[in-house]
C-alpha cells in the first residue's frame, strides 16, 4: 500500500464531515442498497489485486473500525484502526470531472425537470447516467477512478484500512447523491447554483425546434383570402330568436341592440374589404 496520504486534498470547494458510523450499524446482504452504491464499490472491488483485504475491510467497516469521514472535491479521508488499536491515515482519491464534462453534465440535469427533482429526493435514475453517457461524461467512477492511499506499511491494494473506507463511503453515497457529485469535484451548493444560472433546455421527444427570428421576419407577406360577397343588410327580428317580457328583459331593447351589433359588424367586413382590394 502506499505510504502517506497521497494525492492532492481536492483544491478548495466544498467540504462537508460524517461522524463515525457505529460498530455493527449495519448488516446487509450486498453492504450498499442503493444501484449507484453498487456501482461505487464495484469501481473498488474491480481494481482490487486481493479479495482478502476486502473481506477484512467489509469487517473492519461493520466494525466501527473507521473514524470520522471527510469528503472533499475529488477525496474521501479518515482515520482507520486496526485490531491491535493502531491508527493509519487513509485516503480514497477520485477522478473528478474536467470543467467542460461539468457543463455538459449540467446540460443532462436541465434536459429533464425530474433529474434535479430525484436528485434532491435522494435518488440517481439510471436516465440520468445514461443521459449524462451520451454527452461523454461518466457518472458514476469506473475501472481505475478510485485511488487508495494509505500511512500503514500493508503492500496490497486496496488495504484493508482504505477498502473499510470504501464501504463506508458508500453507505453516505447511498444516503445523498449529492456526496457523489462532491467527490467528482462539486458539491450541492455549487451544483445548484450553476443550475440557476444554466438556462433551461427542452426536454427531449418534444419535436419543438427553434426558428431565427431573422428569418421569420424575412418571409414574405402571406396574400390575404379572398373576399366574401357583399351581406344583405341584417334583419334583427332574423337574427334574435323569440324572447319572452319578463323581470328586466325588454324584447325591444334587445332587438335594438343585435341591430346595432349586426350594422357594425357588417361595416368593418365592408372596410375590410376595401382595403384588401387597394393592397
Amino acid at each position: 500500500m502506499t505510504n502517506g496520504s497521497g494525492g492532492s486534498s481536492g483544491g478548495g470547494g466544498e467540504v462537508l464531515g460524517f461522524p463515525a458510523f457505529p460498530k455493527g450499524l449495519r448488516r446487509i446482504p450486498r453492504f450498499a442498497r442503493s444501484w449507484w452504491g453498487r456501482a461505487w464499490l464495484t469501481a473498488m472491488e474491480e481494481t482490487a489485486l486481493d479479495s482478502i483485504q476486502l473481506r477484512k475491510g467489509r469487517r473492519y467497516a461493520y466494525g466501527g473500525h473507521v473514524g470520522s469521514i471527510t469528503v472533499s472535491p475529488g477525496r474521501l479521508a479518515a482515520t482507520v484502526y486496526d485490531d491491535a488499536g493502531a491508527t493509519y491515515r487513509t485516503v480514497v482519491e477520485v477522478e473528478r470531472l474536467t470543467d467542460r464534462q461539468w457543463e455538459r453534465l449540467l446540460g443532462a440535469i436541465t434536459a429533464k425537470a425530474g433529474h434535479l427533482a430525484a436528485l434532491l429526493d435522494g435518488d440517481v435514475p439510471h436516465e440520468l447516467v445514461d443521459a449524462a453517457q451520451d454527452v461523454d461524461v461518466r457518472l458514476l467512477p469506473g475501472l481505475g477512478d478510485l485511488q487508495p492511499h494509505c500511512s500503514c506499511p500493508d503492500w496490497e491494494f486496496p488495504c484493508r484500512h482504505a477498502a473499510a473506507l470504501s464501504y463506508q463511503s458508500a453507505w453516505l453515497i447511498d444516503a445523498d447523491p449529492f456526496v457523489l457529485l462532491l467527490l467528482r469535484g462539486r458539491g450541492a451548493a455549487e451544483l445548484l447554483g450553476d443550475l440557476r444560472r444554466q438556462p433551461p433546455a427542452p426536454e427531449r421527444g418534444t419535436g419543438l425546434v427553434g426558428v431565427p427570428a431573422a428569418g421569420v421576419f424575412g418571409r414574405p407577406v402571406a396574400e390575404l383570402p379572398p373576399v366574401p360577397p357583399d351581406l344583405p343588410e341584417p334583419d334583427p327580428d332574423g337574427l334574435l330568436p323569440a324572447v319572452v317580457a319578463g323581470p328586466g328583459v325588454d324584447p325591444g331593447s334587445l332587438r335594438r341592440l343585435v341591430a346595432d351589433a349586426a350594422h357594425r359588424a357588417r361595416a368593418l367586413r365592408v372596410v375590410a374589404g376595401r382595403g384588401s382590394r387597394v393592397g
